[in-house]
């Protein structure tokens, strides 16, 4: 049984970790959605995760707030981590269209795409926002690329990387997270698998009924997402995700593309669905 000390004790940190994470956002330079570069990266290894992360960006990037984002996705992102790859490339084209890199299929090939793309944003003095789906080895790989090109870049305040999981950085190859953590602005957000934490929390075992917050433009993504999940969620070794299992969503890595673009409306699923459907033209 929790005592009223201990819930007091938990209240103190809660208001404390937010009231940190605030102070710490208010003092960045937001996400300019005129100049700026979203970066998606997604190791879509061994978790099905990412697949509904990718439904829930594309979704959001829809709406009437966030349809002028400029952003490109990169699938293939892992770092050591075994275990077989989840194939994403069916979602990908339909989520994202052109603005997306496969870096499973071409690693190097990737990594050039991506470059040329940030070279340009940085040229017009736009920053470069990652939102780490996975591990770091591509963002580390992509900023080496930059700054050959462009060894005076001030990485540190104009390369942002956003991560949220514990489990993401132990998997990432040492080399590649200490490079990233040192030349670039890298930041280590609470985990989106949880809510109450500063963050959304984006995975839980309840249903939701899709058809009444998408649209028909939107819905066929997210059945696409959810089918290819049930797929291989679990199959030949591959991570067992039990929220999506027990029939629920998760898109735990989506909590990082709200820190970077400032959205603070979502406390869990059901807000981010509501809100959703208030800002999709139907």
């Amino acid at each position: 049984m929790i005592t009223k000390q201990r819930q007091f004790t938990l209240l103190v940190i809660i208001v404390f970790i937010t009231s940190v994470l605030s102070a710490q956002r208010a003092a960045e330079k937001p996400f300019d959605l005129e100049n700026d570069l979203l970066l998606l990266h997604y190791d879509f290894k061994t978790d099905v995760d990412d697949l509904h992360s990718a439904a829930a960006f594309a979704t959001l990037a829809n709406t009437k707030a966030f349809s002028g984002v400029n952003f490109h996705a990169v699938s293939g992102t892992y770092g050591m981590q075994a275990g077989l790859y989840v194939p994403p490339n069916k979602l990908c084209k339909l989520a994202f269209g052109t603005n997306w890199s496969d870096a499973d299929a071409d690693f190097e090939n990737a990594v050039n795409e991506v470059t040329t793309k940030a070279i340009a944003i940085i040229k017009n003095g736009g920053a470069i926002w990652i939102a780490e789906g996975g591990q770091s080895d591509f963002s580390a790989a992509l900023l080496k690329a930059i700054k050959k090109q462009l060894p005076q870049f001030e990485s540190q305040k104009r390369y942002h990387v956003v991560q949220h999981s514990d489990w993401n950085e132990e998997t990432t190859t040492p080399s590649s997270l200490s490079y990233v953590k040192s030349n670039a602005h890298y930041q280590k957000i609470p985990d989106g698998n949880a809510t109450g934490n500063g963050t959304p929390g984006f995975r839980a075992d309840d249903n939701i009924t899709l058809e009444l917050f998408l649209n028909a433009k939107m819905l066929p993504i997210w059945q696409l997402a959810i089918a290819l999940a049930n797929a291989y969620n679990g199959e030949e070794g591959r991570y067992l995700n039990t929220s999506m299992k027990a029939g629920g969503l998760d898109f735990s890595d989506f909590s990082e593309v709200c820190w970077i673009l400032g959205i603070s409306e979502f406390k869990d699923q059901t807000d981010y669905f509501k809100w959703v459907k208030v800002n999709t033209n139907q």
